[in-house]
């Protein structure tokens, strides 16, 4: 092989290396919890929850919205996580769009289930929308959180 197919192989496997290396990891350690369904991980990745909608503390606090920020910490702050993405790699504020889980619970479904977060469809990210809209429907019935009488 000449000098120039070398360089060229060693400049494609370096390429390679720096991509595959700035991509988001499937499991990583929170860092922080920004709010009910928005999280920050190792790396700086800022993390949005697919399929739910939990209530504001930022510009201004909303109803349940603290009890949400305080659920998801207690969920998920410091621990490693696994995350699975759906169809879509990013939101329009390039977050990560990725369902949740700490061991083998999927923390959206136990935010909702709580009452502190509303089952919401974001097409196409709906790969478990059906069963976030249970857990919703559940919350609901038992009066829980949000939907308290």
């Amino acid at each position: 092989m000449s000098n120039r197919v070398w360089l060229l192989a060693i400049i494609i496997l370096l390429l390679g290396l720096i991509v595959g290396c700035s991509s988001p990891p499937a499991t990583a350690r929170v860092t922080q919890v920004i709010d009910g369904d928005t999280i920050i991980i190792e790396g700086g990745y800022r993390v949005r929850y697919i399929g739910i909608d939990a209530p504001e503390i930022y510009p201004e606090v909303e109803a349940f919205g603290i009890e949400a920020w305080q659920a998801n910490r207690r969920l998920v702050e410091g621990k490693e996580v696994r995350m699975e993405r759906d169809v879509s790699e990013t939101d329009k504020y390039g977050r990560l769009l990725r369902y949740v889980y700490v061991d083998d619970v999927l923390v959206e479904a136990e935010l909702v289930k709580q009452g502190l977060a509303r089952a919401k469809a974001y097409p196409p990210d709906t790969k478990y929308q059906d069963y976030l809209e249970e857990m919703e429907a559940e919350a609901r019935g038992a009066g829980r959180g949000m939907w308290a009488k």
